[in-house]
């Protein structure tokens, strides 16, 4: 039964995104028919390419992790729910795990500064993301194929007759995708910081990353200037037994 009172309240804050692909942007689209290619471009009901929410909101949680460490935080293992908040801090050496500002009021255990952001198999997810839609009109440039071919990785060479091609978006044609990532009122104050700080670390996106596709800019990205947020993301000593 779904609890309307239980759920996450409206989002208050956004950030606004503009991603510049610098080179060109390869996201399949498993299933895709009316092209030549074996792994198709992914696009919405408008033919406008995209980049998905998930394929972002996945990179970025695992930037947040990468900062979160680094500052000294305990963070679970995700993705794999039996090492998540809640049931992680319930290991005998996770001890660290149990501090103050890891309880959340309503739900029950420990959960670590990324889960309170992005959620876990317990707790909602307080970050709402949108795709990236790149709304300039291709309506009139060809379709772009990259080949490719199968690598035997056991022989290290070139499999016979696994030639295959990937549709891109057209190379070196600076095209801006935007779109926005939206904070519910319950989302921690540290969270807006975090973000933009691991959205520095994100160069690139899609598939084919090694063979130079989808490498990107952020664009117009926001600053935060209030040392107070900063100062946020520092860990205190604290244990929640004391």
């Amino acid at each position: 039964m779904i609890r309307f009172a239980s759920l996450p309240a409206n989002t208050t804050e956004a950030i606004a995104l503009t991603a510049v692909i610098d080179t060109a942007l390869c996201v399949g689209a498993g299933g895709s028919t009316g092209s030549l290619a074996d792994k198709p471009i992914v696009r919405n009901a408008k033919g406008q390419l995209l980049i998905p929410a998930s394929q972002l909101k996945g990179r970025l949680r695992h930037e947040c992790e990468k900062l979160a460490r680094g500052l000294g935080w305990s963070i679970c293992d995700s993705p794999n729910p039996k090492n998540m908040c809640p049931q992680w801090a319930d290991s005998p050496d996770k001890e660290r795990f149990k501090r103050q500002d890891y309880l959340i009021e309503g739900y029950e255990g420990y959960h670590c500064l990324i889960c309170q952001m992005f959620g876990n198999p317990v707790l909602p997810s307080r970050l709402l993301f949108n795709d990236l839609i790149c709304k300039t009109d291709l309506e009139n440039l060809p379709e772009f194929l990259r080949p490719g071919v199968t690598i035997n990785r056991r022989r290290r060479t070139a499999e016979d007759q696994k030639l295959f091609l990937l549709e891109t978006s057209p190379p070196n044609a600076k095209l801006p995708f935007s779109g926005e990532i939206q904070l519910s009122s319950g989302c921690p104050p540290y969270a807006k910081a975090l973000l933009i700080a691991a959205l520095h670390h994100v160069q690139a996106l899609g598939g084919s990353k090694s063979g130079g596709l989808g490498w990107l800019h952020w664009e117009d990205l926001e600053t935060i200037t209030d040392g107070t947020v900063w100062e946020t993301l520092l860990p205190k000593k604290e244990n929640a037994s004391n």
